[in-house]
């Protein structure tokens, strides 16, 4: 999955550790660069292109995202002097490597990172700022915003969006048909959303309503969050230590989706859901409607008549989570220009279309929505156009707060659902308390 607020992403206790050598990395990297480059105190040519000369550079990824780098690097070192060597690292043991390596001061020249985890790096200086080059993109104004708002600390913009991971509705056309609802018209309110999932649960015969992950606190924020954003509501302060989960929009959430426990509109099994089976549940055609990653759309069995929607709140709207990675210059890198010019040519109108898009993946750009190859799927323009409605939300303490299974998210999610929901607002503080921790 792009983000570990998906159901892949699972944060190991490593992490903590990780954020800890961080720290002290911060200490080594804070000035910049090693002697001889432009470095990574931003300077060097803040031009849109950057430098091909030949240079050789390294990259690091995370597994999760491993198709769609090796993707881009492949076809950049096909067609230009400079060559990227990428290394993929398996993703539970990505934290930290990035750690160890800032600490040693021996970082790759790009580095890319689960959107959610960039403030981690940006407010630790791992990375080079790279304002005055995106600013001088002619689509600046184009990027999918949520990511580069991740990147940003101090006013200062230091990563762009590598690869996209958006949270979107799954609907079963065929079983929409055979419930009497209209398939072309997928739920616009959450309410439209709990009438069209009990009317295809009525069904029987073993078909549902809905799923989701009840064990899994990074499938609640991917998914439920975007209800709450869609009505206008926030779910953590601009600073990411205070948890704003007990409001009015999110406790409709919750009595949604306690209400499909209830009647039992959920598939078999919601209760112990820890993600890593989560999206395997709609592909067997039983499931009526659920949110979903939109990278699981290509993975669908052909013959499955499906449509995708946006995410509704109680009453309208439409958001989504933009998980997936960011990727930046390493603040140690003496080969600034050269890796730029690897970045800028990732977000070009070649790159975005004939890689990223000609792969079914989402682009990072909002006037790249529809293209030559969306336009061929109605469903993937929804899903491009949709960036633009998304949030990715900023918070330096994410993982120990929603995506460790031992953290207080995760137990304010099965205590609003699968139970009374009572403890709404002494859970949320647990949340912020964890936040500000």
């Amino acid at each position: 999955m792009g983000t570990t607020a998906g159901p892949r992403g699972t944060v190991r206790r490593s992490v903590a550790g990780a954020i800890a050598l961080l720290a002290a990395a911060s200490l080594i990297t804070a000035c910049g660069s090693g002697e001889g480059g432009s470095g990574g105190s931003g300077g060097g040519k803040a031009d849109a292109k950057g430098v091909d000369d030949g240079t050789k550079l390294t990259m690091w990824t995370r597994a999760a995202t491993r198709p769609q780098s090796e993707a881009l690097v492949k076809a950049y070192n096909a067609s230009h002097k400079n060559q990227v060597k990428l290394t993929v690292i398996p993703t539970d043991d990505y934290q930290a490597k990035v750690g160890a390596a800032a600490g040693s001061k021996d970082l790759p020249d790009l580095f890319a990172s689960d959107v959610v985890f960039v403030p981690n790096y940006t407010s630790s200086h791992l990375f080079a700022d790279l304002t005055a080059r995106i600013d001088a993109l002619p689509f600046a104004d184009h990027l999918a915003q949520s990511h580069i708002k991740a990147g940003t600390y101090e006013g200062k913009k230091y990563v762009v969006p590598h690869t996209l991971d958006l949270s979107v509705l799954f609907y079963n056309k065929a079983l929409y048909r055979r419930a009497k609802l209209d398939p072309e018209k997928p739920p616009t309110t959450l309410a439209e959303w709990d009438r069209q999932a009990r009317a295809v649960d009525a069904l029987g015969g073993g078909v549902d309503g809905t799923f989701f992950g009840g064990n899994c606190g990074g499938c609640g924020v991917f998914t439920w969050w975007p209800s709450i954003w869609a009505a206008g509501d926030e779910v953590l302060n601009k600073d990411g230590t205070e948890a704003k989960l007990d409001s009015d929009t999110a406790k409709k959430v919750y009595e949604t989706y306690r209400g499909w426990v209830r009647d039992g509109i959920v598939a078999p099994g919601a209760r112990d859901e820890t993600g890593t089976t989560w999206t395997g549940v709609f592909p067997k055609g039983k499931v009526g409607v659920m949110p979903m990653p939109s990278t699981t759309l290509g993975l669908m069995p052909k013959g499955l008549d499906l449509g995708v929607a946006p995410i509704p709140g109680p009453d309208g709207g439409k958001s989504t989570f933009v998980g997936g990675d960011a990727v930046g210059v390493s603040a140690t890198s003496r080969s600034l220009d050269q890796a730029w010019n690897f970045l800028a040519w990732s977000l070009g109108d070649n790159a975005q279309v004939e890689v990223v898009a000609a792969h079914k993946d989402v682009v990072a750009r909002t006037d790249l929505a529809s293209n030559k190859y969306s336009k061929a799927d109605p469903r993937l323009v929804t899903i491009n156009q949709l960036v633009a409605d998304g949030r990715t939300p900023y918070a330096l303490k994410f993982g120990q707060t929603f995506n460790d299974p031992n953290g207080p998210w995760l137990t304010m999610m099965r205590d609003a659902v699968f139970g009374n929901g009572s403890s709404v607002e002494k859970d949320n503080k647990a949340v912020s308390d964890s936040l500000a921790d």
